[in-house]
């Protein structure tokens, strides 16, 4: 499944069960490289959910990564702390907001 694809099932997700997503007011901006390169955009507001691809002005949260980890991490494949630390992924703005995403990516799963 290409990265687009995957976002647009996660939204699909969240929009039958937006539970998860109570009360998180955020934008998170993902700069991907490698065969889906890219820039994709998923906004939480309102418990619902928005994708969008290409740059926004001012995101909650950067998160730079390829698109092989991308998939990875919405799958539960890969521990974002270790990827981190790796240099596998890396993160701009609110760093409390890219590890609140690793866990409620897992709720969708």
């Amino acid at each position: 499944m290409s990265v687009k694809e995957e976002f647009q099932n996660l939204c699909e997700k969240v929009k039958a069960n937006p539970e998860h997503i109570e009360g998180m007011e955020c934008v998170y901006q993902f700069d991907v490289s490698g065969e889906d390169e890219g820039t994709y955009v998923i906004e939480l507001s309102n418990g619902d959910i928005t994708y969008k691809e290409g740059e926004v002005e001012d995101p909650s949260c950067t998160i730079q990564l390829s698109s092989k980890n991308l998939i990875k991490l919405m799958h539960g494949k890969l521990n974002a702390t270790t990827a981190f630390m790796m240099g596998k992924l890396k993160v701009k703005g609110n760093i409390s907001l890219a590890m609140k995403l690793e866990a409620t990516l897992k709720k969708y799963q």
